[in-house]
């Protein structure tokens, strides 16, 4: 066994052979394709998770694998490969903080309300909008739209379903529970479902941050893009912020993760409260 093979991985016993090479390309790779910055450290990660998908094609080696995908520049494994490497952490109303701001930014608007959530993984935060729009818009809110994206397709199956534990959705106030979800019965015991009248609120779409051709248009209101810029070197962070200016409302509201911070990647934006940006 060539030296590096197992490195990283103590002195666990692995049946699938990744080498340093195969690191670095995995890394490189993702980094190409979904702009994700993967640290030294992340190597077990790797392993993890994509060895679901070598052990789905029958394969013992990362490099088969890798190769596999070079033949295949346009196969659906790509979407898998993707999927496994992206980071999904998410919660109903997290970082609450923003979403009074959000609250008093639309009631103040005028015309019909429309907010981008761009990293909407499994549906938490685009229906947490939803149903802060629901709450401080009242009859205007059925004009209101969020469009939600996210690269993980996986996710975004999980959130047009809208079901989710009942212990997740136990952390939001009692009074949202009782006006925004359906409580499983039966063999749907201890599941949630998100009502109709905020579902229908959101559309949710497959999107890349890196593509050149993004599929949805302005002016929005608000764009949330939250604990996803981590991910992402500086360079990929201020292309990105310079491709949401155009889109905001000239009053828009750009909100961020809570260890991010873009004030130093771009003088597109500036800082208005915490990690929430208005164009400078």
């Amino acid at each position: 066994m060539e030296p590096g093979q197992w490195s990283g991985l103590g002195h666990l016993e692995r049946d699938l052979i990744l080498t340093d090479e195969d690191f670095s390309r995995i890394r490189q790779l993702i980094y190409q394709r979904a702009g994700i910055v993967l640290a030294e450290h992340k190597r077990e990660m790797v392993y993890s998770r994509l060895a679901k998908r070598l052990r789905h094609h029958g394969l013992t080696r990362f490099s088969d694998y890798l190769e596999k995908l070079a033949r295949q520049p346009d196969a659906k494994e790509w979407e898998a490969f993707t999927n496994a490497l992206t980071t999904n952490l998410t919660a109903f109303f997290r970082e609450m903080h923003h979403f009074p701001l959000l609250a008093e930014h639309v009631r103040k608007s005028s015309g019909p309300v429309r907010i981008w959530s761009a990293a909407a993984s499994t549906g938490e935060e685009p229906y947490s909008i939803a149903m802060t729009l629901l709450e401080t818009l009242g009859p205007r809110a059925s004009e209101a739209r969020v469009v939600a994206t996210d690269i993980d397709t996986e996710a975004l199956t999980r959130a047009r379903a809208g079901v989710y534990p009942v212990e997740q959705v136990r952390k939001i106030e009692e009074s949202q529970v009782k006006r925004f979800f359906h409580k499983g019965r039966g063999q749907h015991e201890g599941l949630a479902r998100v009502r109709p009248e905020v579902s229908s609120m959101v559309e949710f779409l497959s999107m890349n941050l890196l593509a050149p051709q993004w599929p949805l248009k302005g002016p929005f209101d608000a764009i949330f893009c939250r604990n996803v810029m981590i991910y992402f070197d500086k360079q990929t962070q201020a292309r990105i912020l310079e491709r949401f200016a155009p889109l905001l409302k000239p009053d828009g509201l750009l909100f961020a993760g809570h260890s991010e911070n873009f004030s130093y990647i771009s003088k597109v934006f500036r800082l208005r409260g915490q990690t929430v940006y208005t164009l400078a």
